[in-house]
This record gives structure tokens, sequence and C-alpha cells, in this order.
């Protein structure tokens, strides 16, 4: 099946964000420590909104988070990554499809304690242990919303580390697949480190450990120790051990970050933690819930699906065509009713960008169904500005003053695929499963309404 998405913009209006900064890193005040904008260069209506350098700063650091994709996607520089067992995959796709039956979970208010019909006799435990059930191989970890209440910075939740078992929060990105966290560094800001002489099964491998992401970098080595979400427990994880951060890293409310990608695109090369914990749950997915401007009601969920976040009956599954990021096949967006074909592009789902990134084309053909719409140059190349009132179909935070809204799909001329962050993912409950050699699920979600 291939992805036929309607399109739904959020704006950016000229006095505040509608559309969610995704990311501490991304956030303008950190954004203009690395540019070195100060706040008296910036024009005060535009304060604490979008202005030209945090635009720039954004879409620079999306190409920067790319620039290698082209590559990866064909194949090129990745590793083998994790595969599941021949023996298993046909287990996975049926636990995978009763996971994801929402009607099914809707009419069974206790169907998360309920034994999975497949697992016990995928692992022998038959008759010897508990039966591996939902209830005890899921695991929901709230996520933090650092929001102002308009706008949406970042969403990050608990991870346990070493034998102490030590709580660091971590932003959860499928737009990378290492896990990392900071120890024995003196200028890592605010950010609380892991305490490595408290556990006992911590061991540094001293190989060297870099990652670049769009707004910045993280050094150091690679180390193995426990790490756990809940009762789910990982004894032998590769992750990073960080002692030197960038600028925008320091301040971030997160304390670390863990790659959810495939591991086929991991620096380390090892296992992510997700495909380390995958055999410990019902079904081989994780599902992303954000709210909007809420502080708590986020969520990731290890296993499974909440159907208390979604409105819709059913899943929308799309196959996974490239097993490095969460990449789909996109064919059309709809725009006020009007199908614009994007001739089977290749999509990247990624809960660690803020925008929807496309080819100039294809942004183009969007803003030429929306009445008014031109190119906003003072915002950067890519960008597009029109009246908020009336709103453009298919929701949101239209402005009804009839303020210039700026729209949140950024046109890219380096780009020949498209990137959905998190302005798109939002109105979704997004599943992310390794069953069925690999899917994306969307199902809307109460955010939605």
């Amino acid at each position: 099946m291939f992805l036929r998405l309607a399109l739904l913009i959020l704006c950016l209006t000229t006095s505040s964000l509608s559309t969610p900064v995704h990311l501490s890193r991304h956030h303008p005040k950190y954004i203009n420590r690395i540019s070195r904008t100060s706040a008296s260069t910036r024009p005060p209506s535009l304060e604490p909104g979008l202005d030209k350098n945090t635009a720039l700063t954004a879409q620079a650091a999306t190409l920067r988070k790319y620039q290698n994709a082209p590559a990866l996607l064909a194949g090129q520089d990745t590793s083998l990554g994790y595969t599941i067992p021949p023996s298993l995959q046909d287990i996975y796709d049926r636990t995978s499809d009763h996971a994801t039956n929402i009607l099914f979970l809707k009419s069974q208010p206790n169907s998360l304690a309920n034994t999975s019909p497949y697992l016990s006799s995928a692992f022998g435990v038959a008759g010897t242990r508990m039966l591996l059930t939902a209830a005890n191989y899921s695991v929901t970890d709230p996520l933090t919303d650092e929001t102002d209440q308009t706008d949406d910075y970042e969403y990050y939740g608990p991870l346990a580390f070493g034998s102490q078992g030590q709580a660091l929060q971590i932003d959860f990105d499928t737009g990378s697949a290492d896990l990392w966290v900071t120890a024995g560094c003196t200028a890592c800001g605010s950010l609380l480190q892991f305490q490595t002489t408290g556990s006992n099964t911590y061991r540094n491998t001293a190989e060297p450990f870099s990652v670049t992401y769009g707004l910045g970098f993280v050094n150091g080595t690679l180390a193995r120790d426990t790490v756990a979400m809940g009762h789910l427990v990982v004894p032998n994880q590769t992750f990073g051990v960080v002692d030197e951060v960038s600028l925008n890293f320091d301040e971030s409310p997160s304390d670390g970050l863990a790659g959810l990608a495939f591991s086929t695109i991991a620096r380390s090369q090892q296992p992510t933690f997700f495909e380390n914990v995958m055999p410990q749950l019902d079904a081989p997915l994780f599902s992303v819930f954000m709210t909007r401007a809420q502080v708590h009601g986020s969520e990731i969920l290890f296993g499974g699906i909440d159907v208390s976040k979604v409105i819709e009956e059913a899943v929308t599954w799309v196959q996974v065509i490239s097993k490095t990021w969460w990449t789909v096949s996109m064919s059309g967006l709809w725009v006020n009713n009007t199908l614009v074909h994007t001739d089977f592009l290749l999509a990247i789902i990624d809960t660690g960008t803020s925008y929807t990134y496309v080819p100039s084309t294809v942004a183009s053909n969007v803003y030429a169904q929306i009445p008014g719409s031109a190119l906003a140059p003072e915002y950067g190349a890519g960008y597009y500005k029109y009246k908020c009132d009336p709103p453009v179909t298919g929701r949101y935070e239209a402005d009804p003053t009839g303020r210039t809204c700026i729209g949140a799909i950024v046109g890219s001329d380096q780009f020949e695929f498209a990137i959905l962050g998190v302005s798109f993912l939002k109105t979704y409950v997004t599943i992310f499963d390794y069953s069925h050699d690999g899917r994306v699920g969307f199902v809307k979600s109460i955010t939605a309404q």
C-alpha cells in the first residue's frame, strides 16, 4: 500500500508558533546561542515566534541531519542491522495484528490483561512459567511535553541506567539510531549525568563514539550496561557515554537521546534499545502519541497501542521500503479536497524533526491549492505564507484574525524525498512495526478532533 495522506497544515503565525518546533535544540533560545543572534537583533513583534534566523537554522539543521540520506536510502554505507529470526516472523506478524486490532481492543475493556494467543508457543514457555501477556510485556513510558502552552518544543521520558537504575530523561527520536547519555562531562550545562561509578555492571569499551545531529553533535565513547524501561530490561545494552556536547544540548530538559530508527544506520553499529527489548514484548512494535500544548499526556508505548488515544477504528498501514529510517512511499497529499500527486515519493517518518519537508516542486504544487499563498523568502528558501483566514481544509490552528501564516510544509531543492515531522505526526498515533517486513501505521488521535 502506498501512503496517501491528507495534508493537515499547521501554521506559523508571525506573532506566535502555531506549528511546534520539536526538540529544545530547535527552540529559538537554543538556536540563538548557536547562531550568535542576540535577542536585541530580533524584531520585537516576532518574539518569541518564528523569525528568519530560526527558520533558516531549522532548515539548515534538517539538511545536515539528512545529508547522507541518498546513499543510506540506496543501501550504501549501512550495517547489517537487526533482523527477526525466520522462525518468529509468522508469529510476530500475528501478534502484531492482534495488538493493533482496535475494534477488538475497544470491545475488551481488560484486553491488555488477556494472554496473547501466539507468543506462548513462540517462546516455548507454556506450562513452565506465566504465559507472555500484553499486561506484562508492554510498557507505556509517559512523555513530558516542554511547552509554553502555545508551542511544543520537546517530548521526553524516563529510562533507567546501570545496576542502580538511575532515571534519566531521554528524547525518543525515530530519525536516528543511537542511544546516548552524558557522563564525566565538564561542560554539559543542566544535563543530569549518568553516574558510572554507581553501577557495578558498567563497562566502557573505549571505542570512540560521535554523532552529528541537525543542530549539534555529541562525542564520547561506547559503553555497555543495563538499560530499562519499566520492567523491560536489557542487561548489556550498548550506548554512547558522552563527555562533549554542542551548545544546543547542554540546556535541554532531556539528559540524552534514544534513536529508534533501524540499527542499519547506527553509528555504534549495534542494535538499538528497542531492537534488544523486542523479544520481551507482546508485539514487535512501538507507538507514539503526542499532545498539543500539554505538559503531561503524551506517551510512547512499547509492544502495543493505547486505544484510548485514537478516534478511528482501524489502522492505515504503509509498508517500509528502506530499513534505515522508517521510510515509506507517499503517492500524494490532499489539500482543500484536491489530491496533489507526488509520484511515489520516499517519505521518512521522523519524530525528531519539527516540520514536514518535501521537494520544491511538490511544495509549489501544494501551495498552489491555497488561495493567496506565496513564497516567503524572508524566512528562507522553501517557506510559504498565506492568509490564516479562511482556514485551510484539513485542520488546525488557523488564526481567525486574518494574520499571515507560514506553512509548516517546507520545500527544498536538496531533498528528493520527504520528511514527515512532528507538525504532521501529532494528528496521529503513529505505530512503528518490525513485523510484516516492516511497516508504519497511522490512526487519527484525539488531538485531531
